[in-house]
């Protein structure tokens, strides 16, 4: 590994993202909120620091490996959450402790969305803004988007994005060279976050909550301008406008990029992912509705307006609110969180386990009954009329093994910090898979448990946003020798 070219760019990724306080920091001016100072502090400190990472080894020039993407990523998304939670932590008005400010740092740039913020109707637009923009810089990845700049600091970039998308991928590049492909991402998310900031405008919502709540649909972060969420706007245009882009954004963005060139919708009906992801997402839609008539929880109407929207909102992980779906009954809650773990499709901004994966597991699971009825017959795995190779179905089976692992001993964990089983549950259901609201003590937030488990959980989210191995990866042996 080359640590030196680790700390540069670091370095140089910490003074850009100390441009994330700019906007906040003028509208706090504009609006003499208060919040200026705290703003102003935080930039600076964010910048001399990440100067002083990149001062002493600025001539540093090595060719990067896959370890040294690994350790950047793990290392950057750990220091940015600690260093946006900074404005929360210097604004007096919020109250929060340190660890409640890193707490909702990190929940905002994994997309997480869970918050310890009470009273959100009465905060200034500086603060409400600057949760949202963090939410947005998450959802396309910090590193993604900063290898479209990192060569012409003479740095290549395709260790970083291997390091910030593991797992099972299309296996194709959208263009000839990863800036290229990061360049594609990039303006395919911004364009989508324009589009849902217009249709959220013309539904009713202000120039403001349209291009807030933009920022955290198109991220499937879930972070309001509101303690109601949704169910603020009362209107179900809204609730319209937001399950379309959540859907959308919850799809490979390369397929995006691929239709949007190509004028055609083609590509999705011809992805077996997006085919399989919308299939179940359909069925969660389905028995959530049907379930909420049969109970006569809510009126026929009622029940297709909020079952659809809860969802899409808690399939996708973006984790948004029309109503407290946890009071529902328990069936419901429950299935819910279950469907989260499948999460968006590989290369999207949703969290979970991603739904080729799921996929992968679902066809090796018919293959093997398959298999025990004709013993001798060769059934390759294919998804899409491609033979998937048996390391691919081995990973993601090992993938699902340390999924599950890790979320069984935090659970622990927490139960051990005092909470009770359906809290603990939810909560590493809820942050895993970078959901956001839970069950029990955080239905509505996380403001009442306990410090030590405020801190288990930004753990957990960090390992939900790195899909698990490349934070864990960290701390084998081996990944540290020579």
């Amino acid at each position: 590994m080359h640590i030196s070219v680790s700390f540069r760019i670091l370095g140089v990724l910490l003074m850009l993202f100390s441009a994330a306080a700019l906007p906040p920091l003028i509208i706090a001016l504009v609006a003499q909120d208060h919040t200026a100072p705290g703003f102003l502090s935080a930039m600076a400190i964010t910048f001399l620091s990440g100067l002083a990472m990149w001062l002493p080894v600025r001539n540093a020039r090595h060719e990067l490996r896959i370890r040294d993407g690994f350790l950047i990523t793990s290392l950057f998304w750990t220091v940015l959450g600690l260093f946006g939670a900074l404005p929360f932590a210097l604004t007096d008005t919020l109250n929060l402790t340190p660890v409640e400010a890193v707490f909702e740092s990190v929940s905002g740039l994994t997309t997480t969305g869970a918050t310890v913020i009470v009273g959100l109707d009465d905060l200034p637009h500086s603060i409400l803004i600057y949760r949202q923009l963090l939410q947005w810089l998450g959802g396309i990845g910090i590193i993604v988007v900063a290898v479209a700049v990192l060569p012409m600091l003479g740095i290549g970039g395709m260790q970083l994005y291997k390091a910030e998308t593991p797992g099972p991928s299309k296996g194709n590049k959208l263009t000839p060279r990863i800036t290229g492909t990061a360049k594609a991402l990039a303006s395919v998310y911004v364009t989508l976050t324009l589009a849902c900031a217009g249709a959220y405008y013309l539904v009713g919502m202000s120039g403001f909550d349209a291009f807030s709540h933009a920022l955290s649909t198109v991220a499937i972060g879930g972070f309001s301008t509101h303690d109601a969420s949704m169910g603020y706007f009362e209107s179900d245009g809204v609730l319209l406008v937001c399950s379309i882009f959540m859907c959308i954004s919850a799809i490979n963005f390369g397929l995006h990029y691929i239709a949007w060139q190509g004028r055609t919708v083609s590509v999705y009906r011809k992805d077996s992912e997006t085919q399989f992801f919308l299939s179940v997402l359909g069925v969660c839609v389905a028995i959530t509705c049907a379930y909420l008539m049969i109970s006569n929880t809510l009126e026929p109407g009622e029940s297709l307006i909020h079952g659809i929207f809860q969802a899409i909102s808690i399939t996708t992980t973006t984790g948004f609110a029309t109503q407290d779906f946890a009071a529902w009954p328990s069936f419901l809650p429950i299935m819910l969180l279950m469907f989260s773990f499948m999460g968006g499709c590989v290369g999207s901004t949703g969290g979970g386990m991603k739904a080729m994966r799921m996929m992968l597991i679902y066809k090796q699971g018919v293959r093997e009954l398959k298999q025990l009825v004709h013993p001798n017959a060769v059934m390759p795995l294919k998804v899409g009329g491609r033979r998937v190779e048996a390391s691919v179905v081995s990973a993601v089976w090992s993938f699902f093994a340390v999924y599950t692992s890790s979320f069984i001993v935090i659970m622990l964990l927490l139960m051990a910090t005092g909470l009770d089983f359906t809290t603990a549950f939810s909560a590493v259901a809820a942050s895993l898979n970078n959901l956001g609201p839970g069950l029990g003590e955080v239905a509505a937030n996380y403001s009442s448990i306990n410090e030590v488990a405020k801190g288990l959980l930004c753990f957990t989210m960090l390992l939900g946003r790195l899909e698990v191995f490349t934070l864990l990866v960290l701390f084998t042996p081996v990944f540290w020798r020579i």
